[in-house]
């Protein structure tokens, strides 16, 4: 990396220095070359990447660097965005084996019976205009419960309950026509542009799937896949099965969907109605085994606990494993709290959707996956100030490993957050959000802490 990028103060040399160890404990020149992200001549990918990376420590965009002449890179801005623009980088593909391998740098330090799990989410990513951007759609915000202009961000992340990894994503378009606003662009159908493209078209669930086939395919592993109400229809939860892995979601109130209970299909409110519900003070309402599906039945688990944001009302989960424990169930969902708290962190500190005003798919699929890059660094970085196990042998062995998320943390988390219509996205207030991030922040290294502040304040 070129020697006119390097912070002058102390703050931002230990950045440099957390970024340059970065790529190379986890070989990042060699992940984008597998990925096509190379040159024959010119500039090396590597340097264009590092400097993207780090621009949103430095406070100031390329724009600004330019107009107030502290741009002094090497390369122009025509050959940052030929980088950004190229559509023969899967960038997909780089998102999963990055994350692979910080996942397996961390997993070590947690015990083998450590339970991991996938986690599957959308956020909005919002545009101001739509009419010049590929592919920008009408798109359904689950939060306000409205259309808003720009893409669903898909995203499946990794965690041991502790540490947050982002695996992969993929910026949604419209599956209707009639919803995109933005131009579309053809390409050869064998072409990765092509394909990146479709899947953008195709239907959330499908995309679910295929980030995880993805990061299957890269080597991740976990023991369960959590998501909320609108990923957990019966044939969903069938589908993630086929690729062995189990499901615990939590399940509309639906009179159109129908589990088979005692030989008999019937709807969550009548399993609810006919069945005996605990009294006292138990963690929960109600558990029954049923089965799901039409022509392909496995056997899941329904789990009911109280709602305390109104005192009639409940809350149903559904575990595609039926011999896990009614508390772990409850438990373990309660890990999927920590992709809101990602999203959350990459909008307001890592400038997810404010930064890159590029009109073209390919420039705002690499930008996600650079952001995201900026999220597993800082989440290493975490992991290795926190844990003590990181440290060496000696410490491995003689420290206690970070603890998993309790039952009653779980539980607490899934009943406060809780909206006062079941149909409305699993989201907490503002206020609590705001604490949840000032936690985060507060447990980086100070050096980048400072740097996000600063970002934060400067935004």
């Amino acid at each position: 990396m070129p020697n006119s990028i390097i912070p002058q103060d102390q703050d931002g040399k230990n950045i440099f220095n957390a970024i340059s160890a970065f790529f190379r404990v986890f070989m990042i020149g060699k992940l984008l070359r597998q990925c096509n992200a190379q040159k024959e001549k010119g500039v090396p990918v590597l340097d264009i990447f590092k400097y993207k990376l780090c621009n949103i420590f430095s406070g100031r965009s390329m724009y600004m660097q330019q107009r107030t002449g502290s741009y002094r890179e090497s390369f122009s801005k025509n050959t940052f965005y030929r980088f950004l623009n190229n559509a023969k980088i899967n960038w997909l593909r780089f998102s999963s084996l990055l994350s692979k391998k910080v996942a397996d740098a961390i997993e070590p330090l947690t015990s083998d019976d450590r339970i991991n799990a996938f986690v599957v989410d959308d956020s909005l990513f919002e545009r101001t205009s739509c009419k010049k951007t590929e592919l920008g759609s009408r798109v359904f915000d689950h939060t306000t419960m409205r259309y808003r202009k720009g893409y669903r961000l898909m995203t499946l992340g990794w965690t041991d309950g502790n540490t947050f990894l982002p695996v992969n994503s993929c910026l949604l378009a419209s599956s209707r026509e009639r919803n995109i606003i933005g131009p579309k662009l053809h390409f050869d159908g064998r072409s990765l542009a092509s394909k990146r493209r479709a899947l953008a078209q195709s239907k959330g669930t499908d995309v679910m799937i295929e980030l995880l086939k993805n990061a299957q395919s890269a080597g991740h592993h976990a023991d369960y896949v959590l998501f909320d109400t609108w990923f957990s229809s019966p044939a969903q939860l069938i589908v993630v099965k086929s690729l062995g892995l189990d499901s615990i979601a939590m399940i509309k109130k639906s009179s159109r969907v129908f589990y088979e209970y005692e030989g008999t299909m019937l709807s969550l409110n009548k399993i609810y109605g006919i069945c005996k519900k605990r009294r006292g003070r138990s963690k929960y309402l109600l558990s029954v085994n049923v089965m799901i599906g039409k022509d392909q039945k496995i056997p899941a688990k329904i789990v009911c606990v109280r709602n305390k944001k109104k005192k009639n009302d409940w809350i149903a989960f559904i575990c595609t494993n039926p011999n896990l424990a009614e508390e772990e169930i409850i438990r373990i969902y309660g890990k999927r709290w920590q992709i809101e708290v990602f999203f959350k962190t990459c909008k307001s500190y890592l400038n997810l959707v404010g930064e890159c005003h590029s009109l073209s798919y390919d420039a705002l699929t690499a930008h996600v996956a650079i952001v995201f890059t900026r999220y597993l660094m800082m989440a290493y970085e975490q992991r290795c100030n926190e844990d003590n196990r990181t440290l060496g042998e000696i410490f491995f062995f003689l420290s206690d490993e970070l603890a998993d998320i309790t039952f009653g943390e779980s539980f607490q988390i899934i009943l406060n957050v809780m909206l006062d219509s079941i149909y409305a996205v699993f989201r907490p207030t503002e206020e609590q959000m705001n604490v949840f991030i000032e936690i985060f922040v507060g447990r980086l290294p100070e050096y980048l802490r400072n740097f996000l502040v600063k970002c934060a304040m400067a935004a």
